[in-house]
């Protein structure tokens, strides 16, 4: 019998969100939420990588299919691409990534399709057997495939939908005790729906432009890896956020932007015995409403399961941007706190930005990570 290396188990406990209770560093409580397949909410691309997170109410670009469908409504692109890459958690393990793909193509001045494409891999673990003897290697990997539409409603409002299909093969252990089921890779099929709404204005003289947006992610199926186990939650999340640009000049501009995220999934309870309820027998439509009311602290620990992200950007000449922001999650639901940096690059119809978390170098596995993404202008601009 083969067994689950520490490796993996180590990495789930540290992808955000989110672990199940443990401990701070300096013994307080941390009681976070528990989902599967959290590579779902990690943020794949450079732009918002560097501003804390945030992206739901930002210009419109091809990375849309993953923080708000329904911006890919006002892309200015007839067909654009892109692709992600980001080493994840090198301080623990050297051979671990994520990448995105993403594609976006406007049928018409009113509808717009994107798909995308996510890949983590784990990877490569060396499997041993009961007895500590070497028993090959595996590399477990997790995926994503998305398609969204998004439609304008008037000059302002855009409204987007996206189906997901998710893959997770996390391990090919077989389990040979009496009564129990093979292990297997996870399935399971989510949906988005979003919101975004834009309103060019006069803000202190200048030309200036607010957006909002809304997106619920990952409302679907709950997934299992065995064929009789038990069934856990998807990472459904509501992301709510903000954003305000103003065109200083012909060549400057700067945005300011605010995003909070709230899991939409039970708080998962310690029982007397030490045992874990992460909710098996709730619906995910129960889940979801049950998610605003069940923390065990009350309303002061719902408040606590939002994360901020606060961020800015500066474009000159829409040739050359940096960018800064900040993530932040309470520290008795997860203690995430980071700064974030980046920059951005724009020849002709290619873009190359950069991003750079800099958290603390000795207690945070997030330190060092950076995120590049390529993005390209496949045709004429509408």
């Amino acid at each position: 019998m083969k067994f689950l290396p520490v490796k993996i188990i180590l990495l789930l406990a540290l992808i955000p969100p989110y672990i199940a209770t443990a401990q701070n560093i300096d013994g307080s409580s941390v009681r976070a939420i528990s989902t599967e397949v959290p590579f779902l909410n990690i943020s794949p691309d450079s732009r918002s990588g560097a501003m804390g997170e945030a992206g739901v109410a930002l210009s419109p670009d091809v990375n849309a299919t993953y923080w708000n469908p329904s911006k890919l409504a006002f892309l200015e692109e007839n067909n654009a691409i892109s692709l992600s890459y980001s080493p994840w958690l090198r301080r623990l393990v050297p051979d671990v990534h994520l990448a995105y793909l993403s594609f976006a193509h406007k049928i018409d001045d009113r509808n717009t399709f994107g798909a995308s494409l996510r890949y983590f891999n784990l990877g490569a673990i060396s499997l041993r057997d009961e007895f500590n003897s070497p028993n090959g290697t595996y590399t477990p990997n997790e995926f994503a495939i998305d398609g969204s539409f998004a439609r304008k409603f008037g000059e302002n409002l855009s409204l987007g939908l996206t189906l997901r299909y998710i893959h997770s093969n996390l391990s090919n252990v077989s389990f040979a005790t009496s009564g129990a089921s093979s292990a297997r890779a996870g399935n399971a099929v989510a949906a988005d729906v979003s919101m975004f709404y834009r309103n060019p204005t006069q803000q202190f003289g200048k030309d200036a432009m607010f957006a909002f947006g809304v997106n619920i992610s990952n409302i679907g199926t709950k997934i299992s890896y065995s064929d009789n186990g038990p069934k856990y939650f998807l990472p459904t999340n509501l992301k709510v956020g903000a954003a305000n640009t103003w065109y200083i000049d012909g060549t400057n501009s700067f945005t300011v932007t605010l995003d909070l995220n709230k899991l939409l999934v039970p708080t998962t309870l310690v029982n007397d015995d030490g045992s874990r309820d992460y909710g098996e027998d709730i619906s995910v439509p129960s889940g979801i409403f049950r998610s605003f009311t069940d923390a065990p602290g009350g309303f002061k620990e719902e408040i606590q399961e939002i994360t901020w992200s606060p961020g800015v950007e500066y474009w000159y000449d829409q040739k050359f941007a940096l960018r800064a922001g900040y993530f932040f999650d309470s520290a008795a639901k997860g203690d995430r706190e980071y700064l974030s940096l980046g920059a951005g690059f724009k020849y002709s119809d290619f873009k190359f930005d950069f991003s750079y978390l800099a958290a603390n170098q000795q207690n945070s596995p997030f330190a060092n990570i950076v995120r590049f993404s390529l993005s390209a202008n496949l045709g004429p601009n509408k």
